[in-house]
C-alpha cells in the first residue's frame, strides 16, 4: 500500500516561536549620519513614518523607535540606542526589527552580518525595506553579504570625499570652529567667535599662576576650591586639562588646524598628527584672551620644566619632577658638579635650621661632589634680594647697554647671502637646460648645487640666531618690565618674583653665587652671615 503524506501549513513567520504571543513587538531603528538641519528633518520623518506604520499595522505592536542622531554607522560603539536595541532583543522583549536600508543599519559589512546572524539565532527577523530583504525567508546571505559591502564602499567613498574637501577649507583657512569644551569662548551673533568674560578671567587666572611658578596640580586645586568648573562642565579638573590650556594657541586668537587625523575611518581611531599631514596655522582668527608675550613664556615655561634632568647618574630619587613650593629648587644649583641644591632642615641642638645642599653631596656623600657648601637660607634670599635691588636700580642703564650689544652680535655677517642666492639659483636653471647638449656640464651642476646648499644652510643658521636674539631681546624687556612693577616693593625676598625673573643661581663658595637673570643678565652676590 503507497504512503500518503499530508502538507500542514506553516501559521507563523519564519524565525519566530510558536509560543510566541499572537501580536508581534515590532521595534524600527533610523539613523541620521550628520546633525545638519535637511538631515534632521529627514530623522524625523523616519520615525514620524515608523511609529504610524506600526501602529496601524494589524497584528503589531510598537515596541519602540530606536534612532541614533547624527551618529556614523560604520561603527556601533557609539550608537547608544541601536545597542540598546539589541539588548532588548537578546531579553526577548523584541520579534521583529525594521530598517530602512542595510546603510542606516550598519555601513559596515562585518557588522552587518554578526548582528544579523545574532538576531537570527535568537529568532528575530530583520527587514531592510529599500533592498526588499527579510532576513527570515533568506535563504543565504550572499546578497546580503554584497550589498552590505557595497553600502561600506559607498561609506568609504563619502567619508574620503568629506575629508579631502575638509583638508581642501584647512589651504583656504576655512573650518568649523570647536566650540565644545573651549573655555572662555563662544559662538557669536555674527557666527565668529566672541569672548566669555567671566571664562575669559579662568583662562587668564591659569596662566598667571602658571607664570608665577604653580604647579598644575596647584592650579588644579585652586580652581577647584573657587568652584571653577572644568571646560566639560565638572566640579573637578585634571592636569591634563589644565596643560591642554596653557598649550592651546587658541588663547591668543590663533588655530592651529589638523592637529589630529583619522587614519582607518572603519575603525574610526583618531591620531595626533605628528607629521604625517601637512599642518595650517590660521594667525589672528579671533579675539584674544592671552598676549602673545604671555603664550610664549608659558610655552618656554612648560618646555623648562619637561626637561628638567635628574640631579646625577646615581640619583636615588626623581629629580625631574617638578615642584611649585619653593622657586631656588629648580633653580640653586651647585659650581663644583653642576647637580641641584635641595632644601633640608638641620636640628642642631633642639634648634632647627634651614639650609640648601647639593644633591649629588647628600646622596652620594665627597665622592660625589667633594666641595659643595651649605648655604643658610636667610643668607641665600637677602643675597639675592640685594641682587634684584642693585638690577632694579641700573636696569635703565646697564639693562639697554647690554641689549644694544646682543643686537649688535645678532647682526648678520652675510647680508648679501640672499642675492647670492638667486644668482647661483639662476645659473643653475641655464646650465639645467643646457646639460641634455652638454655632458660636460655635470660638474659645475653638481658644484653650483652644493654651493647653494650651502647658503641655505648658513641663512637658515642666521635666522635661527636672529630668532634666538629676539627672544633674548624679549626677554630682558620682561624683566625691565617687572623691575619698573617692583621698584617700590623690594623690601623683602619674593619666591614669586625670583621664580619670574631668576633663570639661576650658581654656588660659586660659601661666601658667593652668582645669578643669571631673565634674558641673561648676570650678577654676583655675597653672602652674609647673620648674628
Amino acid at each position: 500500500m503507497p504512503r500518503k503524506v499530508t502538507e500542514i501549513p506553516a501559521t507563523m513567520p519564519r524565525g519566530l516561536d510558536s509560543h510566541r504571543r499572537k501580536l508581534l513587538r515590532v521595534a524600527a531603528y533610523c539613523r541620521v549620519s550628520t546633525e545638519e538641519e535637511e538631515q534632521q528633518n529627514s530623522f524625523e520623518v523616519q520615525v514620524r513614518y515608523y511609529t504610524e506604520k506600526i501602529t496601524n499595522h494589524e497584528g503589531w505592536l510598537l515596541a519602540g523607535i530606536f534612532a541614533d542622531d547624527g551618529i556614523s554607522g560604520v561603527r556601533t560603539k557609539n550608537r547608544d540606542q541601536f545597542n540598546e536595541m539589541i539588548e532588548l532583543c537578546r531579553q526577548g522583549k523584541i520579534d521583529l526589527i525594521l530598517t530602512k536600508s542595510i546603510s542606516r543599519f550598519a555601513r559596515n559589512t562585518l557588522d552587518c552580518i554578526h548582528y544579523v546572524r545574532l538576531l537570527k539565532n535568537w529568532g528575530i527577523p530583520v527587514i531592510f525595506e529599500k533592498e526588499c530583504i527579510d532576513t527570515s525567508s533568506m535563504n543565504s546571505e550572499m546578497i546580503l553579504t554584497c550589498l552590505s559591502a557595497f553600502a561600506q564602499a559607498e561609506s568609504e567613498s563619502i567619508s574620503g570625499n568629506v575629508t579631502k574637501g575638509i583638508r581642501m577649507g584647512y589651504r583656504q583657512g576655512r573650518f568649523a570652529f570647536r566650540y565644545t569644551n573651549c573655555l572662555g569662548y563662544r559662538k557669536g551673533a555674527d557666527g565668529k567667535p566672541e569672548i566669555v568674560p567671566e571664562e575669559a578671567r579662568v583662562i587668564r587666572l591659569i596662566a598667571q599662576d602658571f607664570l608665577n611658578g604653580e604647579s598644575l596640580h596647584t592650579i588644579k586645586l585652586t580652581l577647584e576650591g573657587l568652584g571653577v568648573r572644568s571646560p566639560s562642565g565638572k566640579i573637578t579638573w585634571s592636569t591634563q586639562t589644565i596643560q591642554r590650556i596653557l598649550q592651546n594657541e587658541k588663547y591668543v586668537g590663533d588655530v592651529l588646524l589638523q592637529k589630529t587625523y583619522t587614519a582607518d575611518f572603519l575603525e574610526g581611531k583618531v591620531k595626533k598628527n605628528n607629521g604625517e599631514l601637512p599642518q595650517y596655522y590660521i594667525r589672528d582668527n579671533h579675539p584674544a584672551i592671552l598676549t602673545r608675550e604671555e603664550f610664549a613664556q608659558i610655552q618656554e615655561e612648560l618646555a623648562r620644566r619637561r626637561s628638567k634632568p635628574p640631579a646625577n647618574a646615581k640619583s636615588k630619587t626623581n629629580k625631574g619632577r617638578f615642584t611649585s613650593k619653593y622657586a631656588l629648587t629648580e633653580r640653586l644649583v651647585c659650581g663644583c658638579c653642576g647637580s641641584p641644591y635641595r632644601r633640608v632642615t638641620w636640628n642642631i641642638h633642639g634648634r632647627k635650621e634651614i639650609v640648601w645642599r647639593c644633591i649629588n653631596r647628600i646622596e652620594n656623600g665627597k665622592a660625589g661632589c667633594p666641595n659643595s657648601p651649605s648655604i643658610p637660607e636667610e643668607e641665600l634670599h637677602q643675597a639675592i634680594l640685594e641682587a634684584v635691588r642693585s638690577l632694579a636700580e641700573g636696569h635703565q642703564g646697564e639693562m639697554a647697554h647690554t641689549l644694544e650689544n646682543s643686537l649688535v652680535r645678532s647682526a648678520s655677517p652675510e647680508e648679501d647671502t640672499d642675492s647670492k642666492l638667486a644668482q647661483l639659483e639662476g645659473e643653475f636653471d641655464r646650465l639645467l637646460a643646457q646639460a641634455g647638449e652638454d655632458d660636460t656640464l655635470d660638474s659645475q651642476l653638481q658644484q653650483v648645487s652644493t654651493e647653494i646648499l650651502f647658503l641655505k644652510k648658513r641663512r637658515e643658521q642666521a635666522e635661527k640666531a636672529a630668532q634666538r636674539s629676539q627672544t633674548q631681546q624679549n626677554k630682558r624687556e620682561e624683566l625691565r618690565r617687572l623691575l619698573r612693577e617692583q621698584e617700590l616693593n623690594l623690601t623683602q625676598y619674593e619666591d614669586t618674583l625670583t621664580f619670574r625673573i631668576v633663570e639661576r643661581v650658581t654656588v660659586v663658595s660659601r661666601e658667593e653665587v652668582r645669578i643669571r637673570f631673565l634674558g641673561g643678565v648676570e650678577k654676583r652676590a655675597f653672602l652674609r652671615k647673620f648674628p
